[in-house]
């Protein structure tokens, strides 16, 4: 991926910052691997706002991910590197010898022609899938599971990618990218390399009109509202929020508020804990 900065032909382009694209080599999805996803515009199942400022944009389809790699000692040919509208990172279109064709997160380095296989006794190269105990230590990963066949969950995004630390007993240590530090059974699979498109988050809108074709509306800040509607709102003139730490809405602590619930089954696997 590389970056383009547009002309300042208009306030709009004027501090634009695009992605050219110049990495993708296949423009249109395998039909196959496609399904509707219908809008839901940040409401839950009872139709409630669950999630402000969303809703609108472009209409697309979800691609299918192969997040499991369960497809074992069959070796598959790299056949485009695809845009996919619901990530930031890009996939990668896979033709296996039997013909079946897989969408995979691309990791860095991965390009037209390439090569890749799962299973427990494979290379280590870049978008090969197997065990973490079949992994050196110190190398780096994504696309890892957090229980055994439960799917790729950990370093699914732009530019992510985690430490292999060290193999104690039937798990092994890995570091995340928040500097978390946590255990992971040996036989939960990873996807060897980095997620590729690291230059996602260098990307600058620019307009309003590009987030709106994501499907976020406009958020508007509490300072500016009345006290009936948010507890920043009032004051004389451009004023502070009137408190020691900013809130929600609804009163509620934020920006640094801890939500994560105590006593998880999951406390027991966390090392250290993020920065």
């Amino acid at each position: 991926m590389a970056l383009k900065q547009k002309n300042p032909r208009s306030p709009g382009t004027r501090f634009q910052i695009v992605d050219d694209y110049a990495d993708l080599t296949k423009h249109f999805p395998e039909k196959s691997l496609l399904q509707p996803m219908k809008q839901k515009a940040g409401r839950d199942a009872l139709g409630r706002v669950a999630m402000r400022h969303r809703g609108g944009g472009n209409k697309t389809h979800y691609r299918v991910i192969d997040f499991m790699r369960t497809k074992d000692n069959v070796e598959a040919k790299v056949i485009g590197i695809e845009y996919d509208p619901n990530r930031n990172c890009r996939i990668a279109l896979l033709e296996y010898a039997d013909k079946e064709r897989r969408y995979i997160l691309a990791p860095l380095g991965l390009t037209d022609g390439d090569t890749v296989i799962s299973g427990p006794e494979v290379d280590i190269k870049p978008g090969n899938a197997m065990p973490l105990k079949a992994i050196p230590v110190g190398t780096t990963v994504h696309n890892v599971e957090m229980e055994p066949g439960s799917g790729g969950q950990l370093a699914r995004s732009a530019g992510a990618g985690l430490v292999l630390l060290g193999k104690e007993g039937s798990h092994a240590i890995v570091k995340l990218p928040s500097g978390e530090q946590r255990k992971v059974h040996m036989n939960c699979r990873a996807t060897v390399g980095q997620v590729g498109n690291l230059d996602a988050k260098n990307v600058i809108m620019g307009k309003a009109g590009k987030k709106r074709h994501l499907g976020r509306r406009p958020e508007v800040r509490g300072v500016v509202m009345n006290p009936c509607d948010h507890p920043h709102g009032g004051g004389e003139g451009k004023s502070g929020i009137g408190r020691e730490h900013p809130v929600t809405p609804w009163g509620k602590p934020t920006l640094g508020y801890k939500t994560r619930k105590r006593r998880r089954r999951s406390e027991r696997f966390i090392l250290t804990r993020r920065k």
